[in-house]
């Protein structure tokens, strides 16, 4: 019988191209599934538009009298459509989205079949909270939760085959009220930024009164034949691949990089692109990245609550549109050994309702100070929480890729260019360490004369920084790519808006004292360049010399997930969280369970993928053809030939019977150090024995083997698709 991975390989020569029609411009489709503020003037009278408006634009609380009249509103631009479902689409601590649909039928007192929408059900619904990770804030007769609207995010759309949708982005609580979702963190951490910046960004402009953080994902990703996934179960259950042995070539000749889009894989994002303008997305680039059958989408930016639901919304869309084309997109942070792996950078800045960029140089010393002040906050901020950050982009698939091919390593640092080090320095060495009214004209005209001169482009672009200075935003490039960046974003705005009101205290303590604003801003600016130039770094982060300079400066590297996630429930993490209004103490801990039970579940399901793939599928195939090579051997044998003549035969049965001892041997001991790490009750013991004791010892000893037996094996007794295979063919 022919194995998956030959039927795979035959079925591509029969693949058909998927026919993808294009708009003739991209703003003929964009957003027509989106109930957007435009779309609702013309469904909803002036008074629910007018209460949409505020909850939209102005944070204000959705007023419940308006209720009814949005939902209908809704419902009938739905039903224009051809909708007859709604769903609350939200975000449960899963890193995936969630919903339930519910019809607009229903059936009166008397009988009567109507369609209907009441706003009670726009607002709010409740789903079962005790079936979605909790961290034990929820048991399972502890069912209740709710989902609530968040009008800040206009509903949309979904189309899946001949179905449509419609979805009203919500937040996701418990019954007692603690958040069990990703999205309810991350817009109390907008709200802290926003109210702690306005209050900074007062100092220079009366007019600001509002401060919103943007986001610009850069979503890597690799696309394969799905006959080819669909044949390696490691795939299937893990979303990478356990064992592979390096193709001849990869990566090496560097040929993929910006290289021309194969065609199957073009139609393939035409296709998820399209969907994607239709729900608002505004995807503008599309690119090969290093990797062999590695892609890279980006958009622009956008605010950042929106811009977390837009890539998250992406990622199922993505999926679903790769089956269209026999495709299978890969998500993971490494899916192949010994090649890159996929991040999604998070571009990151602050704007102001005036139109300002708060991380973009300006042309006048004012502006500069501004610009200053944000800047040397956002170092600071990093430096004084880089365990955090650490923390809140660990997973057992970043784990995989952090350090490694060019991602960035464990060690949280930023890299800001030549041409703003100087500034700092400039700035750091004030003779006397003081500013008087000379200086500060000074240290404005130095501002003034350096920093207008940087373009956007004018910092180099440093590859191995985790987080890096880009001109007039920063890049968070440690983000895994399949991670909801809400987890991310979170974490920065937090600590940014945290580091600004103490910043703005430190400012009046000066002010107080009789000295004026300018100059009492720079000197707290000196000190804070003083106390967080450490976690500043312009060189290679993958050298071990930075590793070694890292640990002088006590800089952390935390570099698996159980340790980094210890961050989140220290004393520190608490205050910040509590005092931001972001997280309670409950919150954080259920966190860090459930992030700790993410880990060791997937670890889990890897270790048992690995040995039923060794046991079931790699030893067959590994004495089948050490049969056939004996029974090689015994026929030259038996006529009477010289042991020279089989001796090659001979050294690969040694080989394969090698290889197969050590496979047996190590993945036996991995069963027995997971069963032991099972009995343990502790979550955080339990999953540092599984980091430690079965990943750590036991994942690439085994590989090893395995990889080696792919090598010796006859190719057509090797059952899984090779590397090989999976990167170049399609």
């Amino acid at each position: 019988m022919q194995s998956l991975r030959f039927k795979a390989i035959d079925n591509l020569e029969n693949v058909k191209d998927v026919t993808v029609k294009s708009p003739a411009k991209v703003t003929a489709i964009f957003g027509e599934n989106v109930f957007t503020l435009k779309v609702a003037r013309q469904y909803l009278s002036d008074e629910a538009y007018k209460s949409l408006v505020g909850s939209t634009r102005n944070n204000k609380k959705i007023d419940r009298s308006m209720g009814n009249q949005i939902a209908n509103g809704l419902k009938a631009w739905a039903e224009s459509k051809g909708v007859t479902h709604y769903t609350h689409w939200f975000q449960p601590l899963t890193d995936l989205s969630a919903e339930k649909h519910d019809s607009f039928f229903t059936l009166k007192g008397d009988g009567t079949p109507i369609e209907e929408f009441e706003g009670a059900a726009l607002i709010q619904q409740e789903p079962d909270a005790s079936s979605f990770p909790s961290g034990g804030l929820r048991a399972t007769f502890e069912a209740r939760g709710y989902t609530g609207w968040d009008p800040s995010s206009p509903p949309f759309i979904m189309e899946i085959g001949e179905g449509k949708t419609l979805c009203i982005p919500t937040i996701f609580v418990s019954y007692t009220g603690e958040s069990l979702d990703a999205k309810t963190p991350l817009i109390k951490a907008l709200v802290a930024l926003d109210k702690a910046a306005v209050d900074v960004c007062q100092y220079f402009d009366k007019n600001v009164t509002k401060v919103t953080a943007t986001l610009g994902w850069e979503q890597e990703y690799f696309v394969i034949d799905a006959g080819l996934a669909n044949a390696r179960p490691d795939i299937t259950m893990t979303g990478r691949t356990v064992f592979g042995h390096a193709p001849a070539k990869g990566q090496q000749l560097e040929d993929h990089y910006f290289g021309a889009i194969p065609e199957r894989v073009y139609a393939y994002m035409r296709d998820f692109e399209n969907e994607a303008y239709k729900l608002g997305i505004p995807l503008r680039t599309r690119h090969n990245e290093v990797a062999p059958s590695q892609f890279e989408c980006a958009p622009i930016f956008e605010e950042a609550n929106l811009a977390v639901d837009h890539n998250t919304l992406l990622m199922d869309v993505m999926t679903r549109v790769a089956k269209r084309h026999g495709l299978k997109v890969l998500l993971h942070e490494k899916p192949f050994a010994g090649i890159n792996g996929s991040g999604k950078h998070n571009n990151w800045s602050i704007a102001t309702d005036t139109g300002v960029n708060l991380l973009a140089p300006g042309k006048t010393p004012k502006t500069n100070l501004m610009f200053l002040t944000f800047f040397v906050n956002t170092i600071k901020a990093v430096h004084d929480y880089s365990e955090l950050l650490r923390a809140s982009i660990a997973s057992a698939g970043n784990d995989h890729r952090l350090g490694a091919n060019e991602a960035p390593p464990a060690i949280i640092s930023i890299f800001i260019g030549k041409y703003l080090s100087e500034v700092l320095n400039q700035v750091e060495t004030r003779v006397g360490d003081k500013f008087d009214e000379q200086d500060e004209a000074m240290l404005k005209l130095d501002i003034h004369k350096t920093i207008p001169e940087l373009m956007l482009d004018n910092t180099d672009r440093n590859r191995t920084s985790p987080f890096a200075f880009t001109g007039n935003k920063f890049e968070f490039r440690a983000v895994g790519s399949a991670a909801n960046c809400a987890n991310a974003m979170t974490v920065l705005n937090t600590i940014v808006a945290d580091t600004l009101k103490t910043f703005k205290q430190d400012v009046d303590a000066i002010i107080e004292k009789g000295e004026k604003k300018e100059i009492a801003i720079m000197h707290v600016i000196q000190k804070y360049i003083v106390e967080s130039k450490k976690v500043l770094f312009e060189g290679d982060g993958y050298s071990d010399e930075w590793a070694a300079e890292a640990e002088k400066r006590g800089l952390p590297n935390v570099k698996t997930t159980p340790l980094a996630l210890d961050a989140y429930i220290a004393d520190k993490a608490k205050h910040l969280f509590e005092s931001n209004g972001v997280y309670n103490h409950a919150e954080l801990e259920a966190r860090h369970e459930i992030m700790l039970e993410a880990y060791i579940k997937k670890v889990q399901i890897e270790a048992r993928i690995m040995g039923e793939l060794a046991t079931s599928v790699i030893l067959p195939s590994a004495v089948k053809y050490q049969n056939v090579l004996l029974e090689n051997i015994k026929g030259m044998k038996d006529a009477g030939l010289d042991e020279s003549a089989y001796s090659s035969q001979l050294d690969i049965v040694k080989d394969i019977s090698k290889h197969i001892t050590a496979m047996g041997a190590g993945v036996k001991s991995m069963i027995e150090e997971r069963k032991k790490a099972n009995e343990l009750t502790d979550n955080k013991e339990k999953a540092i024995a599984y980091c430690d004791n079965v990943k750590g010892k036991y994942f690439d000893a085994i590989r090893y083997q395995v990889d080696k037996l792919e090598l010796v094996l006859d190719d057509t007794y090797w059952q899984l698709p090779k590397y090989r295979e999976m990167l170049f063919l399609r």
